[in-house]
């Protein structure tokens, strides 16, 4: 779920509060010699990991999966101090991720069992799925668990190792990890936690003995990462950002559709990479919808995350990105949209953004081709199905979609010509860890999660015996 990561020097990993503004904690960068130690330990660990038994593997990612349901109440707390989450989407994140290592565990080993190839001319073909070797994953603030869940769970089965480079404002969740990953017994140089600066990603990326970076971040950390990844020919998985359509065609009942709707928008405060950011209405119910949204948004007041009291928001990750999406709001008006509610940014340290309704953005707007990253739903008029599917698809990402309808089958038209890497009929987004996630345009490229979690970082290698 995309962050909008970091892309300057980086001055340190630090737990600074959203919600009051404070540094809590600070902790020191990685030096040189240590990045070098987490190279050859995932060197290392690789050498031995991978020829233990895939069956062995998968009772060690299972149990790291147990460790992160029986410790979800101390996981949840550390993100909402870190980056605002909610404190029930916290624990509910950290429960997820159980349901995610399970999975792996359980269906890892059938997808990556050999597959015979019919060999016209004779002969036995195979392909085998081998491990690759230590690969480097660069994950975001937005979902400090799941984002690395859903990247390690199917690389421990493979055989491959990891060197972690976490969101620079998510130190404790990162350390977190790495000790489940200690305490369900993986082994010494398996799994590498550093604090690595933008530099010495770098030095990372570009080490022979790295053999794949999976990135999920912003579109211009995306470039920068699949550049450096191209240039040393590192295979690259990249999760970058979203502007996910949400078209409603007609309904049977508004006030619950703008419900769901809004719920879907405002979880994690905005803060995910698949939310609704643009909400595509048929013009007969798009009076009434948005009237619905408007009072969902309507005399919310600051709240703290960790109490979640009726009534109240929470804040963004931080004070710059509440004040960057300000602006993005700021500017759509200025241009002459329509703020139905919220907008407002509140002073003081905290990084707090009234939840926000707008309408009539325009292609000169930043707001209608930029990822609008926090709780702002923008809602747009159409008259056909035809007009709905041309708004949809106008956008540089393409991660995901939904389409509404009573009539599944309209829905479903409509759906089937998304360009996205993933389009729902009749909900908001396909959930579970079954289910791959990715996208394709500038939503960059490579799945994660279900069976195509296990095609990334593998080598499909063909085994032929001669009759």
């Amino acid at each position: 779920m995309t962050a909008n990561a970091q892309t300057s020097t980086s001055t340190g990993y630090q737990v600074l509060n959203p919600a009051t503004g404070a540094v809590v904690e600070e902790f020191p960068t990685a030096t040189d010699a240590e990045i070098q130690d987490a190279i050859a330990a995932a060197e290392s660990g690789y050498q031995q990991w991978k020829n233990v038994d895939i069956n062995e593997r998968a009772k060690i990612v299972a149990r790291v999966g147990e460790l992160f349901a029986e410790r979800a109440d101390e996981l949840a707390a550390i993100i909402t101090e870190e980056m605002g989450k909610p404190l029930s989407e916290s624990k509910g994140e950290a429960e997820y991720c159980q349901e995610i290592l399970q999975y792996f565990a359980t269906e890892g080993p059938m997808l990556a069992a050999d597959q015979e190839v019919k060999s016209i001319g004779g002969g036995k073909a195979i392909i085998q799925r081998l491990p690759v070797g230590p690969l480097l994953g660069i994950m975001p603030w937005n979902y400090p668990y799941y984002q690395v869940a859903r990247f390690v769970a199917p690389n421990l089965m493979l055989g491959n190792t990891i060197v972690l480079k976490h969101a620079e404002r998510c130190p404790r969740s990162a350390l977190a990890i790495a000790k489940i990953m200690t305490d369900a017994g993986v082994p010494e140089g398996v799994y590498n936690n550093v604090f690595a600066t933008h530099d010495q990603i770098s030095t990372i990326i570009e080490d022979p003995r790295i053999q794949g970076v999976s990135l999920t971040g912003s579109e211009r950390a995306g470039s920068i990462i699949g550049e450096q990844a191209g240039r040393h020919l590192k295979k690259a998985v990249l999760e970058l950002g979203g502007s996910d359509p949400y078209v409603i065609l007609d309904s049977s009942d508004v006030a619950a559709d703008a419900a769901t709707a809004w719920e879907t928008r405002m979880e994690n405060t905005g803060q995910a990479c698949n939310s609704n950011k643009r909400m595509i209405v048929m013009e007969d119910i798009y009076d009434e919808f948005l009237d619905e949204l408007t009072k969902l948004a309507t005399d919310l007041t600051p709240g703290d995350p960790a109490k979640e009291e009726k009534g109240t928001f929470g804040p963004l990750s931080s004070r710059t990105a509440a004040e960057g999406v300000a602006e993005q709001v700021q500017d759509a008006i200025d241009k002459g949209a329509t703020l139905h509610a919220g907008g407002t940014l509140h002073e003081g340290p905290g990084a707090y953004l009234s939840p926000t309704v707008l309408s009539g953005i325009t292609k000169d707007m930043r707001a209608y081709y930029e990822e609008l990253f926090g709780p702002v739903a923008v809602v747009y008029k159409v008259s056909s199905d035809q007009e709905a599917l041309e708004m949809a698809n106008d956008t540089q990402y393409g991660l995901g979609g939904a389409v509404f309808s009573t009539d599944p089958q309209r829905a479903a038209k409509v759906a089937s010509g998304l360009q996205s890497g993933m389009a729902n009929v009749n909900a908001p987004s396909a959930e579970g860890a079954e289910m791959p996630f990715g996208g394709v345009k500038r939503s960059g490229f490579g799945r994660e999660l279900g069976p195509l979690g296990m095609e990334e970082f593998v080598n499909k290698r063909l085994f032929y015996v001669a009759e």
